[in-house]
């Protein structure tokens, strides 16, 4: 073994003789333009690095929590629509107060004293709560509050809370029928939400309830989508600094441990660090907004540079160790691997490509923004490596003689890889049947994963707005709108007798509707005048709302009295077992809509978005990641100009995938947008290793070379990179893992996941099926001729 591997060493310097050819079409050259004058190529990327700091600054946070389904659709326009007509739901702040002793005498008014000061917030627009409930109204009287300014005391106490229990107004909607917990929905001036100013009106929030109530020993907890947006935009901010911090530091100790050289650590660590800073630089200065997806870039951008910069520096290094001087070294590293790096890149691009065929603008834009990142990353790799190289490696003939007999880290790998290849060869027939067959069953269980959506994945689980919207989905039916749109036909206004009914009958269908609580509409407040004040006339419905405060109004009717909106609300459950919920509603409204024709009459709302699209928007996804796995074969196939590589690297591509979803379908979950988005790059990404192997594999196969020794040769001189990477790769990709939303949580393990597959396919599958296929090829063309 050790007389191989010493074969293998010299060879290094042979190999730059092997096919004339490349597979990258001389793209690899690329990275031989800036070492020909190191010095000025480190004052432009000094000029590049300032610009892209300038970059980053430009780059915003997308904390829409509707982002996912933003399209062309005309469900999702409607949905804008509604939200300009109605600005209500997306500028509440949710006030969860929650506790036993809740209707407690001393509770009730530090409660009340608590919605007082709240109106006092800066930012504040007006809210509702319990204590917004009014009296049965005399006759030509305005009502009066339900709750008196002195609060009874006593018996007479008891009997007043009973009769807040049953108001008919807040009961189940701003009052549990329990009595435990309470809502207050505080509306915030847009502009407040839509800026910085968000941090402090939600900090002065938080204040208020740790000042009036923290002697309750109620739970007050905030949520909304004001809340949720800013908890995002929180989590995406701490996240992008983590993941530099840790996936950096992964890259720099794995590469100075096995290197032993601060220069090669420089040469391997750093290109892919400057690459991600040149590639959030343009990506801000592109105006790309950074979101739960983007988010992960900069991991991504670690993946995709840092495995081919391990790979040029580990070429580099043996040449060295080989005897050539730094210039040859690093010259011979780009024109042997760097095909292979500008074919991985080209891999990770496709990938990103296939991203554009959701119909999710978030995703497109993810997609665009990671092609983007992998043209910027593959050029930085290939200009910098050898650039650092050049310009940080000394004295190369004592680093030569020092590690011909002492590259224990690395010679341990090697050994390990060959053991591996030596077996996978002995009998590539049955390891590839054994390999069809396994990657076969785990297709179908693969098959079998059903599509997954919940609101709540979007947003940090580890804070406040997850927990209280569960309290609000356990008491008061769900936090989650949904609303019916009911749009006039021309001639018809708001109070004309037609209107009034078709408001009133879509009402009573969204109530009776099974799943959907917490109704309210222009319908509630007709039906309390006609039942405490004996009145059903339109003057007086119209003199009420006359003195409703307008951001009151407006939750119900629009500015232009031409449409209302009855809102419900769901409980934030998974997509599949929402979607049977609204389109049973959506069903139930035909009879409205045959009974009042010109009426539209349309369900809306983000959790009526997500049960309809996600589904669909998910299975479009992974039919694209199986069309994926085609092109990319294909694609391949055709850059090394061999059917025997195209078939060779099919496997090996999809194991990583159905290995993965095997694992989703085993712990109870689905396919997610995380999951298949990380399915789908992962695919790219992992067949790096796949690449740079029938790389090397193509410059060993000679005549005269027995495919077996071919396949040991590529696999010892390559292996040791690829098992490094891939180590590296799986803790940047891993260390989000420490983020607050639980999609990327899922992103990023499930990618680290993928990567060590790839590298198991690679090992244990790709070895012995291009065996076979290399043996079938000779058989077939009756020639020792190489097939790759």
């Amino acid at each position: 073994m050790l007389e191989k591997h010493r074969e293998n060493e010299v060879h290094v310097d042979k190999v730059e003789q092997g096919p004339a050819s490349s597979i990258a079409f001389g793209l690899e050259r690329l990275g031989l333009i800036a070492v020909r004058a190191p010095i000025l190529s480190c004052i432009v990327l000094l000029a590049l690095i300032v610009g892209a700091v300038f970059g980053i600054h430009r780059i915003k946070i997308d904390d829409s929590l509707s982002q996912l389904f933003r399209s062309d659709t005309r469900e999702f326009k409607q949905y804008e629509d509604v939200t300009k007509k109605f600005p209500a739901e997306e500028f509440d702040v949710l006030v969860v107060v929650e506790g036993k002793t809740l209707l407690a005498r001393n509770n009730l008014e530090k409660l009340r004293d608590f919605v007082t000061d709240l109106q006092l917030v800066e930012g504040t627009r007006g809210l509702v709560s319990l204590f917004s409930a009014r009296q049965a109204p005399a006759p030509g009287k305005l009502p009066a509050a339900l709750f008196p300014a002195e609060l009874p005391q006593g018996a007479d106490y008891d009997k007043f809370i009973e009769t807040v229990k049953n108001n008919e107004i807040i009961r189940g909607k701003l009052l549990s029928e329990d009595g435990t917990l309470a809502l207050i929905v505080l509306s915030l001036d847009p502009e407040v939400v839509a800026s910085s100013k968000l941090t402090k009106t939600v900090g002065d929030i938080r204040a208020l309830m740790k000042e009036d109530l923290s002697e309750t020993g109620l739970n007050v907890q905030l949520s909304g989508v004001p809340v949720m947006q800013l908890e995002i935009r929180n989590a995406v901010e701490r996240d992008g600094l983590t993941y530099n911090i840790l996936g950096i530091l992964a890259g720099c100790i794995i590469a100075i441990v096995f290197f032993r050289k601060v220069s090669f650590m420089i040469a391997a660590a750093f290109p892919p660090m400057i690459a991600i800073l040149l590639a959030l630089g343009a990506l801000g200065w592109a105006n790309f907004n950074l979101n739960m997806f983007l988010n992960v870039m900069t991991p991504l951008i670690m993946v995709i540079s840092f495995s081919d910069s391990m790979q040029l520096t580990f070429a580099a290094r043996d040449r060295l160790i080989a005897g050539q001087d730094k210039f040859t070294a690093f010259k011979n590293a780009v024109l042997v691997v760097g095909p292979a790096c500008v074919l991985t890149h080209g891999t990770a691009g496709i990938s990103f490509i296939a991203l554009q065929f959701s119909s999710s603008d978030l995703i497109r834009k993810f997609g665009e923004a990671g092609l983007a990142a992998t043209v910027i990353a593959l050029v930085a790799v290939l200009s910098l490596v050898p650039v650092f190289g050049v310009l940080f490696v000394r004295n190369e003939k004592v680093f030569a003689v020092k590690f011909q007999g002492a590259d224990a880290g690395v010679q341990a790998l090697r050994n390990f890889c060959y053991w591996i290849a030596v077996r996978m060869v002995g009998r590539p027939g049955l390891f590839s049947l054994i390999a069809v067959l396994f990657v076969g069953g785990l297709g179908v269980i693969y098959a079998n994963l059903e599509p997954r959506y919940r609101l709540a994945d979007q947003v940090p689980d580890k804070r406040q707005a997850v927990a209280a919207s569960d309290r609000l989905d356990a008491k008061l039916t769900g936090a989650n709108p949904v609303n019916v749109l009911v749009v006039f036909p021309k001639g018809q206004s708001l109070y004309s007798p037609e209107t009034l009914q078709t408001i009133a009958e879509v009402h009573a269908t969204v109530e009776k509707a099974a799943g959907v609580g917490n109704v309210w509409s222009l319908e509630t407040l007709r039906r309390w005048l006609a039942e405490k004040a004996g009145s059903a006339d339109v003057a007086t419905l119209k003199e009420y709302v006359s003195v409703i405060p307008e951001h009151l109004v407006r939750r119900f009717i629009d500015a232009e009295q031409d449409a209302v909106v009855v809102a419900g609300r769901v409980p934030d459950k998974d997509s599949s077992q929402l979607l049977p919920i609204v389109d049973k509603l959506d069903t139930e409204l035909d009879a409205v809509r045959k009974k009042h024709p010109g009426y539209e009459v349309a369900v809306t709302g983000l959790a009526a978005i997500a049960a309809r699209n996600s589904a669909s928007m998910i299975e479009k996804l992974n039919r694209g990641l199986t069309i994926e796995f085609a092109l990319v074969a294909i694609f391949i196939g055709l850059a090394f100009r061999s059917w025997v590589v195209m078939f060779a690297c099919i496997l090996p591509g999809i194991f990583p995938v159905v290995m993965s979803g095997t694992v989703l379908w085993a712990m109870g979950e689905g396919l997610q947008f995380a999951s298949v988005v990380a399915l789908t790059v992962s695919f790219g990404l992992g067949l790096s290793a796949t690449i740079h192997f029938l790389n090397r594999l193509r410059l060993e196969s000679k005549p005269g070379v027995g495919s077996a020794l071919a396949v040991e040769r590529a696999t010892v001189l390559v292996g040791p990179a690829l098992i490094l990477t891939t180590v590296v790769l799986a803790c940047g990709l891993v260390v989000t893992v420490f983020s607050d939303l639980p999609s990327l949580r899922l992103f990023g393990w499930l990618s680290a996941f993928s990567m060590v597959m790839a590298l198991v396919a690679d090992l244990f599958i790709l070895r012995p099926t291009a065996m076979w296929l290399i043996n079938l090829h000779a058989r077939l063309q009756g020639t020792d001729k190489p097939a790759i």
